[in-house]
């Protein structure tokens, strides 16, 4: 006989707060982990088994209420908005990654960069009117999902939307749950692969508002999914939508493509990219999004039949290495090669915002359409997928039957601080991407670093901030977006 809700809220909250106890530094962010941190996830971890076998919700007891907590990097819904959102972005040091002794500039850098580029991102937000659909379509997935779980479970749930950037932020977003007597809760990041830059930061704002307010973690219980992007339904909402792009392509279009292209249909993945560095590192994010990528493939035609498919990066930043090849490399490349079938995919997103609206749609159509690309397609985000959110439902639910996993252990699971670490060591400056899972055994490996690293790791950075501050008083821009 399955125990009762009471007694399996209770139990959680007594393990968990003994499990997640986390560590901040003076200027109240999240000290990375260090290699004589202890932490025991080998044992079996307290479960959420609140539904009984048939799948529906077991009879609860009135106190035990169940939220579910999507986390998602926000946008500015007005033009005004932007050069906060910016500032609170290159802020996060997930972002613009600065070595201790250069660590008191983050703010200062901040600001700089916000100010430089409100002028051309105001413009690009305009272009897709005005303000970012984030908050819009992170909202209508909350409900729905609410809905789902309760039309299929029988179970109610609260969802709630905390944003990294911009409103609403994460805190309120505790401080609802927390008004609302929440006591088992489930936290879904809204990025299917997980990194260090979305998934790891919104993580890291979880460990300093459970530390700063410990009331959090003796109220209620939490279990975390990294990652979903191998979920079969999501990887299924993904395959139907590029199919319907790929079914839209006439067959005079079709016979063009082949008088200079062997490949009649063609498919761009389009990542976010990360810097080539983090996944040097420990950082996992590239090897979720080529087993993501090969998933999908999987239930697309075969090349054989048709369809090749191609992967490239998006969205760099700064002067150093990202990951390869770049989406504005790509698309000149098979224009050379004669296609002109394409469907792009955002891969990374899960709903439209600035990087599919104006990035991809106007950008790369442009530069695509330049390098002879006549039969552009760009497959639409998942946003409200039917098939997506039923999804979403049925693997927040599976969550609350097996074993929790809290915030810390996420991130020691996907090397969070074995990434840290390694890269102070080399300082370098970007943004992380996702993890592996032996990150407590690297840890040591990863501080052994030569001491002529660090000292032309120094010297560098302290040639980027000098370029940063360049640019804030000859208004020649640094960065490219």
């Amino acid at each position: 006989m399955s125990p009762s809700f009471k007694s399996i809220a209770l139990s959680l909250l007594i393990s968990t707060a003994a499990v997640n106890s986390f560590s901040i530094n003076s200027n109240k962010r999240v000290a990375p982990l260090q290699a004589s941190t202890t932490i025991d996830i080998t044992g079996a971890s307290p479960s959420f088994n609140i539904l009984d076998k048939s799948g529906q919700a077991q009879e609860a007891e009135d106190d035990l209420n169940v939220g579910v907590l999507l986390l998602n990097l926000g946008g500015p819904e007005k033009t005004q908005d932007v050069e906060g959102f910016l500032y609170n972005l290159f802020a996060d040091p997930d972002i613009i990654r600065l070595p201790p002794f250069l660590a008191p500039l983050q703010k200062t850098i901040a600001l700089i960069i916000s100010k430089r580029r409100a002028p051309k991102s105001i413009a690009a937000y305009e272009s897709i009117g005005g303000g970012s659909p984030i908050l819009k379509y992170s909202n209508e997935q909350a409900a729905l999902v609410q809905q789902r779980i309760k039309s299929k479970y029988d179970l109610d749930v609260n969802t709630y939307v905390g944003m990294r950037y911009w409103y609403p932020f994460t805190e309120e977003a505790l401080e609802q749950i927390q008004e609302d007597n929440i006591n088992a809760l489930v936290i879904v990041p809204l990025y299917p692969q997980f990194s260090i830059s979305t998934s790891g930061s919104s993580l890291r704002v979880l460990q300093e508002e459970f530390a700063r307010n410990p009331s959090f973690q003796n109220k209620f219980s939490h279990t975390v999914i990294p990652s979903w992007y191998d979920r079969p339904g999501y990887l299924q909402s993904m395959a139907n939508i590029i199919q319907k792009e790929l079914d839209s392509f006439s067959q005079e279009e079709i016979d063009e493509q082949l008088e200079s292209n062997e490949i009649a249909k063609h498919v761009l993945f389009s990542a976010h990219g990360v810097p080539q560095s983090y996944i040097e590192a420990g950082d996992p994010y590239q090897e979720q999004i080529q087993k993501c990528v090969a998933g999908i493939q999987a239930l697309l035609p075969t090349e054989q039949q048709g369809v090749k498919v191609h992967l490239s990066y998006q969205s760099r930043v700064g002067p150093i290495e990202w990951l390869r090849p770049y989406t504005d490399d790509v698309l000149p490349q098979l224009g050379k090669d004669g296609v002109k079938n394409l469907v792009v995919v955002p891969i990374s997103f899960v709903s439209e915002h600035i990087e599919t609206l104006e990035e991809i749609d106007i950008e790369y159509r442009e530069l695509a359409e330049e390098s002879g690309i006549s039969n552009w397609r760009r497959a639409q985000a998942l946003n409200t997928d039917e098939i997506f959110i039923n999804d979403m439902a049925d693997m927040i639910v599976e969550a609350l039957e097996q074993p929790s996993q809290s915030v810390t252990e996420a991130c020691v699971a996907n090397n969070v601080g074995l990434v840290d670490l390694d890269l102070e060591e080399k300082g370098e400056l970007g943004s992380a991407g996702v993890g592996g899972v032996g990150a407590v055994d690297d840890l040591t490996g990863a501080m052994r670093k030569k001491a002529d690293e660090r000292f032309f790791g120094r010297i560098a950075f302290v040639a980027v901030v000098t370029a940063i501050l360049v640019e804030a008083l000859t208004g020649q821009p640094f960065f490219g977006m």
